[in-house]
């Protein structure tokens, strides 16, 4: 019941799994087993949005989790008919490679330096970064990614992802650097990218902006400060405020509108303490009645919330704190006395940590301090990757329309939400929740070096000031653009930074403005559009879930805006790995586990075994004892495989007719229903479940109860023949179900006695298993009675070989008539000499004599 043809038993004479993956990788890369036939009809193709992986160091046993998860269904499909498009990436941009190279080669970037092509790192890195030029900074990301993804490579294939190499991509390398600039532009020219200067999380110690999705909130301790401001009439108004250091930056004080404490105060002044500064108290529904006074100050800008006051309500700016995370050397607009000009001069070049301390003193010393600070913990945002509290900075920035502040746009975003198709469906919930709830466009830009560069100019005037809102954009045949080291069109290259010339946009993209195009750089949307329209929108995004408001939610943004579609038509969303204290496996945590020597150890096929039981979209244990069960399953198919091609030829005609073997073959056709209908549903795990339950009940009862009829010794060769035709197709089913699981052991297993790869055989066909099939009960039954018999001679503590001089079987007709179309088989299995049939009502008993 396949289509691969049979071919005389070459199975060894003892099996072994150790050297399959090597054996096996070779030979699929050498035949093409896994090669993308671009010819075959978008009908007839079954794409999939790898996730590239970050390309920072190593790989740990998350990835293999996930990227096993995948791997499964691009086998299934592939067995199903499907010709299916399995790319690999390479996420090579961005901040991890940045900070991989600095602390590899001991290097910082600094942009200020001409290139120096005889360049070389030192041999050893110094405890001092040595600077070099940005140019030379790429040319070593470059160099180190490569020897990554090299190593990447190779792991990835001792896994056995059944991946084309032939489609693989950087999300850095030339066709993904000029996909992202001209999706950019296209952005731009429809209106949904544009620049502004407004205030940005900024992240000081990588002196870059940081989007709404890339924040995270960290428990910290801080302190609350009860701080006296004095009105103009002389009344004290006091405030709670847990950055004091902030007062410089202060714009108004702020309470509820229906506060009745501050309703004469609304619409007067107060002054600032230290810094003497005319500030207005205003009101404002964000304003908590019940936390601290119920007044607080509004600084440019200590969170959020201050951004919020300062824009609805029109305020002055006062910034403070400069890009790298230390206050500004001169005092902000309105600090102009002689004694708060010098408060301000003990807190210029300070961290806001040391600031917060001197501002403290100072206000304790005037006697502003009303009481101690009080301890308390409370979230502060910090950039997923960074290791201090985020500033709010006021810069310059590129930002592309996401619904943050258009509801239309918003609304179509969700109906895109409804329209895919999750596993688990729950998963949605969580992209409806970061959709709804996004105050803000997307900012892209980024102030770091290796990225794909903002691909634009600006026109300067005549004092060599740009002109930001009239950008050049480059001839789309020029792409990709390095702003910062060509020319735009109609200038000289001696015009850079001159009156009346030009100066490039100093910024890359964030990392997830090219990820978000993954679609389009795999497909070679702007290279290749016949493969591009072959492939999307592709058919999965496999992904983990805590990045939905991220790489799903810009995947969807950019398919949307871009090409009026969905990216994909399915995701499947996994889970996190967690160690032994329940807590998710990362770098920043310092507790992943790499995957080498677990390959080594246990194999590959066990390790997928493991990784495929964890169900879509939930968080699973690391567990060596779950691979060790796995390399117990992967031993046992070697071992029954031998055993069914050795025991004899199949006649020629031979076909399963005894009830015991139909029996098998209903039971086969049911899990093969169930695991296709798992499979479907991306649910790999379940697949798995089902198919390991039908085989060990195949090695430990139907194998068992077969194997004297199998042999020959009831002396009836129809009856023999019966047994060798169910047991081989039996072995042929289960290794196609196994195949997306443990695809070296079905390999190596399937090459013994067919033509071909496993995993190019057809799905099996549940139907061609019903046309022969019987009662699945016989099967049933004679398992019940020969579980019984094992358990007696256990009590018994005999052997499993002892004979059994009768045994009674008690049961409804019906039981005791499935019970006799396997008598027999039932026999020779328990070594049983008479048996007794008692019809009764109530369940199936045994009663064992010796």
């Amino acid at each position: 019941m396949t289509n691969a043809a049979p071919r005389p038993s070459g199975a060894p004479d003892k099996p072994v799994l150790d050297g399959l993956e090597a054996k096996w990788s070779r030979r699929w890369d050498e035949s093409g087993v896994f090669a993308f036939d671009r010819s075959r009809h978008r009908d007839e193709i079954f794409s999939i949005d790898t996730p590239p992986p970050t390309v920072s160091g190593s790989l740990h046993v998350g990835h293999v989790f996930s990227y096993t998860h995948t791997d499964t269904i691009a086998r299934y499909q592939r067995m199903r008919g499907r010709e299916v498009f399995y790319p690999m990436g390479w996420d090579d941009n961005g901040l991890p490679t940045e900070r991989r190279v600095q602390n590899h080669f001991g290097v910082r970037c600094d942009p200020a330096l001409p290139y120096d092509p005889d360049f070389a790192p030192p041999e050893r890195p110094g405890k001092r970064q040595l600077p070099v030029s940005r140019r030379n900074f790429i040319e070593l990301c470059e160099r180190l990614t490569v020897q990554d993804e090299q190593v990447f490579e190779e792991l990835w294939r001792a896994l056995g992802l059944s991946v084309d190499w032939s489609h693989s991509y950087q999300t850095i390398d030339a066709d993904a650097r000029a996909t992202s600039q001209l999706a950019f532009l296209e952005n731009l020219a429809r209106g949904e990218a544009y620049v502004a200067e407004a205030p940005t999380l900024w992240d000081v110690t990588f002196r870059t902006a940081v989007a709404q999705a890339e924040l995270e909130d960290r428990e910290r301790p801080g302190a609350f400060h009860r701080i006296a401001f004095r009105s103009t009439e002389g009344r004290t108004v006091l405030i709670d405020t847990t950055r004091p250091e902030l007062l410089p930056a202060c714009v108004a004080l702020v309470a509820h509108p229906d506060d009745e404490r501050y309703q004469d105060l609304f619409g007067t002044t107060v002054r600032t303490p230290l810094f003497d500064v005319e500030v207005p108290v205003v009101a404002h529904p964000l304003a908590a009645r019940d936390k601290g006074t119920g007044a607080a100050m509004i600084c440019t800008f200590g969170d959020t919330t201050d951004v919020t006051w300062w824009r609805e309500l029109r305020l002055a700016t006062r910034p403070v704190i400069g890009w790298d995370g230390r206050f500004r050397a001169e005092p902000p607009s309105g600090v102009e006395a002689p004694e708060a000009v010098a408060a301000y001069a003990k807190l210029a070049g300070a961290t806001a940590h040391t600031a917060r301390e001197r501002v403290v003193e100072m206000l304790r010393a005037s006697g502003d301090l009303r009481g101690e600070p009080r301890a308390v913990t409370h979230a502060v945002k910090f950039f997923e990757k960074g290791d201090k509290p985020l500033e709010i900075v006021t810069t310059r920035q590129w930002y592309v329309r996401n619904g943050g502040r258009d509801s239309a746009l918003r609304d179509q975003l969700l109906d895109r939400g409804a329209e895919l198709t999750w596993h688990p469906p729950h998963m949605r919930v969580r992209y409806e929740n970061w959709v709804g709830g996004l105050n803000g466009d997307w900012l892209i830009s980024r102030q770091r070096f290796f990225g794909v560069p903002i691909p634009v100019w600006y026109p300067l005037d005549g004092d060599a000031e740009p002109d930001h809102d009239h950008p050049i954009v480059p001839d789309l045949s020029a792409l990709p653009v390095d702003p910062s080291a060509e020319t735009p069109p109609g200038y000289e290259a001696a015009q850079r930074g001159e009156p009346h010339g030009f100066s490039g946009d100093p910024d890359v993209m964030d990392t997830w403005a090219t990820s978000s195009l993954t679609p389009q750089i795999a497909g070679k949307w702007l290279t290749d559009p016949d493969l591009f329209a072959r492939v999307f929108p592709m058919d999965l995004r496999p992904q983990s879930h805590e990045i939905i408001r991220t790489w799903l939610f810009a995947t969807v943004l950019r398919a949307h805006t871009g090409h009026e579609a969905l990216p994909w038509r399915h995701a499947s969303i996994s889970g996190w790995i967690l160690d032994p204290d329940r807590k998710k496996m990362s770098k920043s945590r310092g507790n992943v586990v790499t995957p080498g020597h677990l390959l080594q150890e246990h194999g590959s096929d066990a390790v997928r075994y493991w990784a495929a039981s964890g169900r879509p979209g939930t968080d699973t244990a690391f567990d060596t004892g779950q691979m060790k069960i796995g390399r117990r399953l992967a031993m046992k198919l070697l071992n029954v495989g031998r055993f069914v091609l050795s025991i004899g030829d199949v006649p020629e005609g031979a076909a399963a007719t005894e009830p015991l073997d139909r029996a098998l073959l209903a039971a086969l056709a049911s899990t093969v229903e169930e695991a296709t209908a798992a499979f479907d549903a991306f649910d790999y795990a379940r697949a798995l479940e089902r198919t390991e339950q039908l085989f060990w009940r195949f090695c430990d009862d139907y194998v068992e109860l077969v194997k004297a009829r199998a042999y020959g010794d009831h002396g009836d060769a129809a009856a023999t023949g019966s047994a060798r035709a169910a047991l081989r197709t039996a072995l042929d089913v289960l290794l196609r179900l196994f195949a997306p699981v443990l695809p070296f052991v079905t390999e190596e297993v399937w090459s013994w006695w067919r033509e071909g790869s496993v995993h190019r055989a057809a799905w099996p066909d549940a139907s061609a298993l019903r046309d022969h099939a019987g009662d699945a009960a016989v099967l049933t039954t004679a398992s019940e009675v020969i579980a019984a018999v094992r358990r007696a001679k256990s009590q018994a503590r005999v052997s499993m070989r002892a004979e059994v001089a009768k045994a009674t079987i008690t049961a409804p007709s019906a039981t005791l008539d499935r019970f006799a179309a396997a008598r027999e088989d039932v026999r020779a299995a328990g070594r049983i000499g008479s048996v007794e049939l008692r019809e009764a009502e109530g369940g199936l008993r045994v009663e064992v004599a010796f």
